[in-house]
């Protein structure tokens, strides 16, 4: 079985003369959890309908789980795990015997009182779908795309609506299906402190191409670079700007030991890094169209 999980070479997609996909070109290991972050209008939504199978590419080559979507069959798909921003259907249904019935179009299924305390619907089990909140609703579409265990989850803005307590432990669930090695997850957000937190890779993707690929750490060095150290010595404040903070901060105790007093570092923000890649993308649009 390929470490590959899915792949897109020079994948390009165009709607009449306007181009919404450019050469994009990216990898996803098996059990790796990949986010993809862009503004709106980036070319996001395009690229993981083409990776679901659910939009035909102008050109380019994909593969996901070793087949090309566009061809890919029920079985194929059976292996996917699909969350959408919404799900507007089966409103008279209750939460426990809906996600029993899409279970059991699987060949291992999760538990479903096990999936229910999962994702924080266990005192909910008994109520219509239409009687839940948006918050409850959005908890039963993320228990729908898993209740398969797939190889491939992808999760579109998954957490929107959730209260904070349930952000959480939707957050340890993804870490607890990345940690068991067998689910591949991509992600797409608007929350820069969620794919931090989620991501082993991210993707930033802007004007229908990709601009940055790292983790969140391997992005603010390449892009923003260096961090910012405040300390005070000697009754003096200082400010420094430097490549390594923590090998600064290593060197200026080996120096000053416990004179050094109100050490502050503060390393590049995956925002930070986020908002620099975007502005320069849109600067280096509007100079090649002048």
């Amino acid at each position: 079985m390929s470490d590959t999980a899915l792949e897109a070479d020079g994948l390009r997609m165009s709607y009449g003369a306007t181009e919404v996909l450019r050469e994009v070109t990216f990898q996803a290991r098996r059990g790796e959890v990949l986010t993809l972050l862009g503004p709106n209008g980036a070319g996001k939504t395009t690229t993981i309908e083409i990776l679901e199978g659910f939009r035909t590419r102008s050109g380019g080559r994909v593969q996901v789980l070793g087949a090309d979507p566009a061809r890919g069959d029920e079985r194929w798909r059976a292996r996917l795990g699909i969350v959408l921003q919404s799900w507007r259907d089966h409103a008279k249904w209750r939460v426990r015997e809906l996600l029993a019935h899409q279970g059991s179009y699987y060949e291992r299924p999760w538990d479903i009182d096990e999936l229910m305390a999962a994702v924080g619907l266990t005192e909910h089990a008994g109520k219509q779908v239409r009687r839940l909140s948006g918050g409850q609703r959005r908890r039963l579409d993320v228990a729908i795309g898993i209740v398969g265990r797939p190889e491939l989850l992808f999760l579109d803005e998954p957490t929107a609506g959730f209260d904070p307590q349930a952000r959480r432990d939707f957050h340890d669930l993804v870490l607890a299906l990345a940690a068991a090695g067998d689910t591949t997850i991509l992600l797409t957000t608007h929350d820069l402190a969620e794919a931090e937190k989620l991501a082993d890779r991210i993707l930033i993707l802007d004007g229908g191409a990709i601009v940055a690929d790292g983790t969140a750490e391997e992005l603010a060095r390449r892009f923003v670079g260096e961090d910012e150290v405040r300390w005070t010595l000697d009754g003096q404040r200082h400010v420094k700007s430097v490549q390594d903070g923590t090998r600064f901060v290593f060197d200026l105790f080996t120096r000053h030991g416990g004179a050094v007093s109100g050490l502050e570092v503060r390393s590049s923000s995956l925002e930070d890094t986020y908002l620099s890649l975007v502005r320069r993308a849109e600067s280096e649009r509007e100079g090649a169209s002048r």
